[in-house]
């Protein structure tokens, strides 16, 4: 069986700064995922199409015939992150990891099978905004003693040095972005494990659970900042409807409401996360991506 990696992800690791250590890693994939597939005593069924934007995903079995997934990601992805955090939440919210131990050699996580094809996307909006709070809220536990991950401050500062460098036409929005993010890391805040890039697409219908989220990029800190990413889902709805800024300003305050999240906080954390986004889309030659998430920071 052929493992090329899908166009999505060679396109988006081709956005990335780490492109050199990435590119080296996808040349390398097909023998990554033979030794992964091997290791493991799994066969390969077929690669999910049409793939992420960050990870190769083979559909598996084991030889009884129970189904699985092998996941493989690029280094900047650090997987065994991802392998912790999914290993800590143990099922309950998220994807079940079916193997806990990392491997360097290949950096590949094998996960229950769930259906790739059915996401909260495929609800109504406001359904699908009422079961992604409530997976959500199960995610967001004491992080273990010890822990290896990045803390929201110390993400949002390296992230902050592309907005520093941001160009003319959206300076006046990343020093806005920058201002509140400064604001808000001053201030003490929560620390809890959060999943780090959360929105509707990010959780899959199972059969253990109606819905498991998958693909965090775990982080510790307070909830608004992990709720802000889903603020935004459905973007290009929000901002062809009729409500406008006054659409989306409801829209943070019903699900601070719903999670019970300063209001501020989160319209903070939203603020800066769309700028971040938006530049970094603008640089990637993403316009009209771009221009939707800086006029949506605007609005707020």
């Amino acid at each position: 069986m052929a493992f090329e990696p899908p166009q999505r992800l060679v396109r988006a690791l081709g956005e990335m700064p780490e492109t050199a250590q990435d590119t080296d890693w996808l040349g390398q994939l097909p023998r990554l995922t033979e030794a992964a597939l091997s290791r493991r005593g799994v066969e390969a069924r077929r690669v999910q199409a049409p793939g992420g934007r960050s990870s190769l995903v083979v559909l598996v079995t084991y030889a009884d015939g129970t189904p699985a997934a092998l996941k493989l990601a690029p280094p900047h992805a650090r997987p065994d992150r991802e392998l912790a955090a999914l290993a800590h939440w143990g099922g309950f919210g998220a994807v079940r990891v079916l193997d806990t131990r990392h491997h360097d050699d290949d950096g590949a996580l094998l996960l229950e099978r769930l259906h790739p094809e059915v996401s909260l996307r495929s609800l109504p909006e406001a359904k699908a905004l009422l079961e992604a709070s409530g997976t959500l809220r199960r995610l967001w536990v004491a992080p273990p003693a010890g822990h290896g991950w990045e803390t929201v401050a110390e993400r949002t500062e390296w992230q902050s040095a592309a907005l520093r460098a941001a160009p003319a036409e959206t300076r006046t929005l990343a020093d806005t972005a920058l201002a509140m993010r400064a604001e808000l890391v001053a201030a003490p805040s929560e620390e809890l494990l959060l999943h780090g890039n959360f929105r509707q697409g990010k959780v899959l219908a199972g059969e253990r659970a109606p819905w498991l989220t998958v693909g965090p990029d775990p982080l510790v800190g307070e909830r608004a900042y992990d709720l802000a990413r889903l603020v935004r889902d459905r973007l290009e709805d929000l901002v062809a409807s009729s409500a406008g800024a006054a659409g989306a300003r409801r829209r943070v305050n019903k699900l601070a409401d719903a999670l019970d999240v300063d209001r501020e906080r989160l319209r903070g954390w939203t603020v800066f996360r769309a700028v971040e986004s938006g530049n970094r889309a603008l640089a990637a030659g993403r316009r009209r991506d771009a221009e939707l998430l800086l006029e949506f920071a605007g609005w707020l």
